[in-house]
């Protein structure tokens, strides 16, 4: 029996290079799919080198797109590739639009027109329940985006559906609630945290500069959610689902969790920056996974401490070893470094 194939776009983030790890685990061909740019970043899969095959291509040209679904033929697509950062998206919208929501209509019309049975996971996101009408959101919730990016994410989300119930195409979209790892980007306030109570810790610092305290999320662990997307592409129906802890927890429990792992109090060291406050605040999101536990028999097994901790560990662990290589430069003992470890690496 042939091994299965999938291609995933966005392999080279968080969530592309969990679902990577996972599907060689379970046998699959992976492929991934990454823009060309001057300055490609195979940190987070640079372990995996040598056992998936990359292509280059762009949710911005569908010419691309049907290229490389002709040469791979893949049975199944990941499409986890976006403008993802909320406060970019305010600073560059059209932009935002044209990968994050357009491209989802380029991709899913590629897999159209080559293979039309190969199964379809959209990244959908908890930012579209933005100004949340319910508590919990589940699958019903109605959507209230309150930036760019969760706008043009519930264009991706509803073109999803409409190609689904259009053309029979085996399309999902998992509305994945907050998911973090030691791989986030530093951009996001969860790695924010973390790497910035490492740094005062470690003496490289003196202040963490945040925004809104109060905004609460459902903070889960990435590795479990990729498992998610790949019981949906399983099921014997497409459909929709909500992946989340159901807990909620603030940026201030956040700090408290994340400084106490390293024995500091955080109001020490916090401050409100009006500048990382968004022009529309998403206050409270906590999703109800009910459907996901009861279809796909899915649950979350890293809770929010143990998160947090993890990425903190991770932080200091990093720091150290740049310290480390500091240190040998200056002592002239550089050859006793890991080869290659230049530098604080963007993921760990």
């Amino acid at each position: 029996m042939s091994k299965k194939k999938a291609l995933i776009t966005g392999i080279t983030g968080q969530d592309g290079s969990y679902l990577a790890e996972f599907l060689l685990e379970k046998g699959y061909d992976v492929v991934g799919m990454v823009r060309r740019t001057s300055t490609i970043n195979f940190d987070r899969i640079e372990h995996l080198q040598g056992r998936i095959s990359i292509v280059q291509g762009d949710l911005l040209d569908e010419v691309s797109l049907i290229g490389i679904l002709r040469e791979q033929q893949p049975d199944e697509v990941y499409n986890l590739a976006a403008q993802s950062f909320v406060p970019t998206s305010w600073r560059q919208p059209v932009l935002t639009g044209e990968c994050t929501a357009l491209g989802v209509t380029r991709i899913l019309d590629a897999i159209r027109t080559v293979n039309p049975a190969a199964k379809f996971y959209q990244a959908s996101s908890s930012e579209m329940f933005g100004k949340v009408r319910e508590i919990p959101q589940n699958e019903n919730t109605p959507f209230y985006p309150r930036s760019p990016y969760g706008v043009a994410k519930v264009y991706g989300h509803w073109i999803t559906v409409n190609y689904r119930e259009s053309y029979g195409m085996f399309a999902c979209s998992g509305i994945l609630f907050n998911h973090e790892s030691p791989r986030r980007g530093h951009e996001f306030v969860t790695h924010k945290v973390t790497l910035g109570a490492a740094r005062i810790k470690m003496g490289l610092a003196k202040e963490l500069r945040l925004g809104n305290l109060d905004a609460k999320r459902d903070w889960g662990y990435a590795g479990d959610y990729v498992k998610a997307m790949w019981l949906m592409l399983q099921q014997p129906q497409p459909d929709d689902y909500v992946i989340a802890t159901g807990e909620t927890h603030s940026v201030r429990e956040l700090c408290e969790v994340a400084f106490g792992c390293l024995g500091l109090d955080w109001e020490e060291y916090v401050v409100v920056d009006p500048q990382f406050l968004r022009p529309a605040e998403v206050e409270q999101l906590v999703g109800d996974a009910s459907k996901a536990r009861r279809v796909l028999g899915w649950r979350p097994e890293v809770g929010f401490r143990q998160l947090i901790e993890m990425m903190v560990e991770a932080d200091m662990e990093a720091l150290q070893r740049t310290k480390y290589m500091d240190e040998g430069v200056a002592n002239g003992i550089v050859h006793r470094v890991v080869p290659g470890l230049t530098r604080l690496p963007r993921d760990y």
